[in-house]
């Protein structure tokens, strides 16, 4: 039995969909990570794309992205000795560690940040966890800071040929947290970028506030005879215990104080746990949000 055609008088009606924002709310969270693991290889593409894009693949590309950070290494070294009046090369080694290692989490924020809103069109077209987009601007930082590695190591053998010991493997641990501190705060950053669009004016400026308070220009015996509330403000800041225990295993072979672990942990997982949640529960009013 076939289905009673239409006949040609009959209207059609138009069907409108209205979109209007979502309630905030989070999804259930099994299945949108499950989600989230098996569209990993889209997360890479997407950063691919975006090296690409960067012409970060290239020679030249590349080159840049060592050459950037060592010509700040570079500055910073020549002022940071001026004012201190004492040649030590060890600081631009430190610096130069320091750099490589804080561009990670810069770039994850700043790139990050427009993830969402530089993605209006694919947003709108495609269903997928959007959570993807800032964690593939991640990647993107990491794999920028790989080439950076070899690069420290050639000084480490110039300047510091004593300081080699099986310890230095254990720096993979900050590493590690610094990744995942950075992830939380790219997805943090890029749920702001929706509803606050001057938000990625102002983070280049509070990330260079951070990067000078943090142990990148400068080494932890120089703020030694600082007033004990100064010290401890420093020590609060994520950072100190995260490029801290990983510029002393690698730079000096010294195991960090138990503290300096569980801290750089338990600010990685805080930071990936309210930016994820964060993101998560207003991804879904994304679309509706960006022009």
């Amino acid at each position: 039995m076939t289905a009673p055609s239409r006949g040609r008088d009959q209207q059609f009606e138009p069907i409108y969909h209205h979109y209007g924002p979502h309630r905030v709310g989070l999804p259930p969270l099994v299945p949108y990570f499950r989600e989230l693991w098996h569209r990993r290889a889209f997360a890479a593409e997407m950063s691919k794309a975006t090296m690409r894009g960067a012409n970060t693949t290239t020679f030249f590309g590349q080159a840049w992205l060592i050459l950037n950070p060592l010509l700040l290494a570079g500055v910073y070294y020549l002022l940071v000795t001026i004012i201190r009046g004492r040649d030590e090369p060890g600081l631009f080694v430190h610096l130069t560690l320091g750099l490589f290692a804080f561009n990670i989490v810069s770039t994850s924020i700043n790139s990050g940040a427009n993830s969402v809103t530089g993605s209006g069109k694919l947003l709108i077209n495609t269903a997928f966890p959007r959570l993807l987009m800032p964690l593939a601007a991640v990647r993107t930082a990491f794999f920028r800071f790989l080439p950076t590695v070899p690069v420290y190591f050639v000084f480490h053998v110039i300047f510091l040929p004593q300081e080699w010991h099986p310890r230095m493997i254990l720096a993979l641990y900050f590493l590690g947290t610094l990744v995942f501190f950075s992830m939380g705060l790219a997805a943090f950053f890029a749920t702001l970028q929706v509803y606050f669009r001057d938000t990625s004016n102002f983070l280049p400026y509070f990330v260079r506030i951070w990067m000078y308070v943090s142990p990148v220009l400068w080494l932890p015996e120089m703020i030694e005879r600082m007033p004990r509330w100064i010290l401890t403000l420093i020590q609060i800041n994520p950072l100190y215990s995260m490029l801290g225990g990983y510029a002393e295993l690698i730079q000096e072979g010294t195991i960090p104080p138990l503290y300096m672990w569980l801290t750089a942990l338990a600010w990685a997982v805080g930071a990936v746990a309210i930016g994820f949640l964060y993101f998560i529960s207003r991804e879904r009013e994304f679309a509706v949000r960006l022009d």
